[in-house]
């Protein structure tokens, strides 16, 4: 009778565990499997913080909240960012067109990398970078959000800059 004790005391512990896991599954909280193919994203002007004319698709998370996130973001040829960081850390995969990235607080073309198809960059948090489109360019960011853009100078941001006429 001994060795029964330990096993129906956790009896009730496994019947709660089993009850929130269906639970969480049937209000769509469990983990489950993302497959798409590039045809079916729906393709979104990108956020605001970056300047006009870039598309964002989300593949996966929600990039505003504390979780895993997946985005592709089209960019046109010629297509520049100012220098700006991030609170977290921000990985980003080329998936076609070439990618240019530099770091620093001042936007210098001569000093950056170009990544070709399957490049990789990895930006560490708080790390001042710029970038810049050479031929449409897709790339695929991945990290954990919430995913947010500083500009190293204000006058850069296209969320307070007065509109071009």
């Amino acid at each position: 009778m001994r060795k029964l004790v330990p096993v129906l005391l956790l009896a009730p512990i496994v019947a709660v565990a089993a009850w929130a896991a269906e639970a969480a599954h049937m209000h769509g909280d469990a983990p489950h499997h993302v497959a798409t193919t590039a045809e079916a994203l729906t393709w979104g002007p990108a956020p605001p913080a970056l300047p006009a004319g870039a598309q964002a698709a989300v593949l996966l998370g929600d990039p505003g909240k504390n979780e895993p996130f997946v985005i592709r973001v089209k960019f046109p040829d010629g297509y520049r960012v100012p220098p700006h960081w991030h609170p977290t850390a921000e990985n980003v995969t080329v998936l076609s067109g070439v990618f240019h990235v530099g770091t620093g607080e001042t936007f210098d073309a001569t000093k950056g990398e170009a990544l070709p198809v399957g490049g990789f960059v990895s930006l560490p948090a708080e790390m001042r970078h710029y970038a810049w489109a050479e031929g449409p360019t897709v790339v695929q960011v991945h990290g954990v959000g919430p995913f947010a853009l500083t500009y190293v100078n204000p006058a850069d941001d296209p969320r307070t800059a007065p509109a071009k006429p």
